[in-house]
């Protein structure tokens, strides 16, 4: 039986200012933000306009005017003569003046930030994790490793993709910086020495630097990864840990091919260097590319551990990641770990092993949401800052942006006062470097994009002395 509110009801869940105009901006909103966040169940059956008219005191256009609207965003389905009921939007169709889309509570478009929105499976996986939740508290509730149909899964997909590897070998993690975190920690002494590329992913480096690792960067050039670089600052420096990306690298998009694989494997032998490969982005190809080995197939001493993560393929709150190593190396991270936190959380780790099951899918999807949106974010660049130059990578999520002179911490600033929130490339670097570089992830919707870089270019004219602008429509002058 279908579950319905009547008008009363839900007026009673609605409560606004009869001050408020737009009124039925408002009216749409609150009922937005009642489904966002639960309150209002997803197929829900809404009182007719006239009734909900009626109990608000209001005109039945105005309401109209807010059914209208929920059904463009895509939060109400309705069909004729039948009425009207609650929905989830596909992700895709989101705008920037939805309010889940803005940075926490300072209302700025979050493109300082490569993390994605929930793919469409992830309801499904949440609800199977539910149904089998129940069954794991007869025992004690948490393993150290991970449980055991996640540390299966993810095995099963190295397999897949050309690496042997067993259950045994996979430590399951609270996120993948929580598994870089570990690994520097385990495997570092203060003082020794550690490559990284420049640019790289910011966190690696403030893991080093708690750890008192001395960082030893080597650069990444336009073209993709030097060998020869690699291996002369890993033999130089005497390198006990090696930090890459050769998936996707971020922030600048490259894909490392197997020759360079090959290549950097060996040179680590050579150098009794131990490389952690960061392989976050591996599964969000977006154009055709040819099958690339995972990065540890090239390994035969075992001296190449790997990272993975479920955020940035299924879910950016998704905080599940994992390790691949030696099951004698899971062992020493499971013990170490245990000082801090003994496992990571149950329900997660039961999203996570269901949405392997269909993985290929999510990937499917994925392909299509973030190509439309890197190529509208690419679009808008090209139209409204022709001066800004950049390569358009075949997978990942940003684009790392030459800015010829400008200051990207200055852009930073004045965008935040225009309403976007921006990475600027010294996050990325080492000792101020990269000042002339920017990322700009296209892992939001693209009208979110797009907004964005509408509000770039007003903030390079304007500079910083404006008001704050929030996430809601740009009024263009």
């Amino acid at each position: 039986m279908d579950r319905y509110l009547s008008g009363p009801q839900l007026a009673r869940l609605v409560v606004i200012d009869p001050g408020t105009r737009p009124y039925y901006r408002a009216l749409a909103g609150r009922m937005r933000a009642l489904i966002l966040d639960g309150r209002l169940p997803v197929r829900v059956r809404v009182p007719a306009e006239r009734h909900l008219a009626e109990a608000l005191g209001v005109s039945r256009t105005t309401v109209t005017a807010a059914y209208d609207r929920l059904r463009e965003q895509g939060y109400l389905d309705s069909r004729q003569g039948a009425g009207s009921w609650t929905a989830l939007p596909d992700v895709g169709a989101l705008g920037a003046e939805n309010p889940w889309i803005a940075s926490g509570d300072d209302g700025l478009l979050p493109m300082h930030c490569a993390a994605p929105h929930a793919t469409s499976a992830l309801p499904a996986a949440i609800a199977h994790a539910g149904e089998h939740y129940p069954r794991y508290a007869l025992g004690m509730g948490y393993d150290p490793t991970g449980i055991a149909p996640l540390r299966e899964a993810i095995a099963a997909r190295y397999t897949a993709r050309g690496l042997a590897t067993r259950p045994e070998q996979i430590l399951v993690t609270t996120g993948a910086q929580h598994a870089l975190h570990l690994l520097v920690m385990t495997l570092l002494s203060p003082g020794d020495p550690m490559m990284v590329e420049s640019p790289t992913y910011p966190h690696i480096l403030d893991a080093a630097r708690l750890r008192g690792a001395r960082i030893v960067p080597v650069g990444v050039p336009s073209g993709g990864w030097h060998l020869d670089l690699l291996t002369s600052a890993m033999r130089q420096s005497a390198a006990r840990l090696a930090y890459v990306i050769p998936d996707f690298q971020n922030p600048t998009g490259h894909l490392m091919d197997d020759a360079t694989r090959a290549g950097l494997v060996g040179a680590a032998r050579d150098c009794g260097t131990t490389l952690v490969v960061d392989e976050t982005w591996s599964e969000l190809a977006i154009d055709e590319v040819p099958p690339i080995a995972p990065l540890a197939a090239f390994d035969t001493d075992s001296r190449v551990i790997s990272v993975g993560s479920a955020s940035k393929l299924w879910w950016g709150g998704l905080r599940i990641g994992w390790i691949r190593t030696t099951a004698a190396m899971v062992r020493r991270l499971a013990a170490f770990r245990s000082a801090v936190e003994i496992a990571s959380p149950l329900l997660e780790q039961l999203v996570v092993a269901r949405l392997f099951e269909d993985i290929e899918e999510t990937r499917a999807e994925r392909r299509r949401t973030f190509g439309a949106s890197r190529d509208a974010l690419a679009a808008a660049l090209e139209r409204r800052m022709p001066d800004w130059s950049f390569a358009v990578p075949k997978g990942g999520g940003s684009l790392w942006i030459r800015l010829e002179g400008a200051s990207a911490t200055a852009l930073a600033d004045a965008a935040a006062c225009h309403g976007v929130r921006l990475a600027p490339g010294a996050w990325f670097g080492l000792d101020g470097t990269l000042e002339g570089r920017l990322r700009l992830p296209f892992t939001q919707p693209p009208q979110v994009v797009t907004e964005a870089v509408e509000r770039i270019a007003e903030a390079r004219v304007r500079g910083p002395y404006g008001v704050r602008r929030p996430a809601g429509p740009l009024t263009r002058v």
